[in-house]
C-alpha cells in the first residue's frame, strides 16, 4: 500500500495534492483519448454535486489511511479495519439515504463483520 510509504517529512495534504494532481493529469488525458466527440465545457456543465462530494470523500480517506501508518498500524490490519468499516457506514448511508433494504442474511454478515473488527483490535 503506498500510503505506508509516504514520506514521514513530508505533510499529508502536500503528498495528496502531488498523488490527486498526477491522477488529474492521466484522468484529463483518458477523456481526450476516449471520449468521442469531446466537448469538455459541455460536459463540465452536466458535473453535479457527487462529484465534489466524492473529491472530499477521497481525500479524507487517503488521509486517513496515511495517518493510520504514522500512528503505527500495521498494513494488513489497518486496511481491512479501514475497508470494513467504509463498508458498513456505505451499508447505513445506502439504509438511510437511498432507502435500500437489507436481508437478515446480510444484518448477519454486518454483524460478522462488525464482530471480526473488534477481534482484530483486541489482544
Amino acid at each position: 500500500n503506498a500510503s505506508k510509504n509516504v514520506s514521514s517529512q513530508v505533510s499529508p495534504f502536500l503528498s495528496l495534492a502531488v498523488t490527486y494532481i498526477v491522477a488529474c493529469v492521466i484522468s484529463f488525458a483518458l477523456y481526450f483519448l476516449l471520449t468521442k466527440d469531446t466537448n469538455i465545457w459541455e460536459d463540465i456543465k452536466k458535473i453535479n454535486w457527487a462529484s465534489i462530494i466524492l473529491g472530499i470523500v477521497l481525500v479524507g480517506l487517503e488521509a486517513g489511511y496515511i495517518y493510520m501508518y504514522r500512528a503505527g498500524w500495521e498494513i494488513s490490519k489497518g486496511s481491512l479495519v479501514a475497508n470494513v468499516t467504509v463498508a458498513v457506514i456505505l451499508i447505513v448511508i445506502g439504509i438511510l439515504v437511498y432507502k435500500e433494504h437489507i436481508t437478515f442474511k446480510q444484518a448477519i454478515g454486518i454483524a460478522l463483520c462488525l464482530g471480526g473488527i473488534v477481534l482484530i483490535n483486541t489482544k
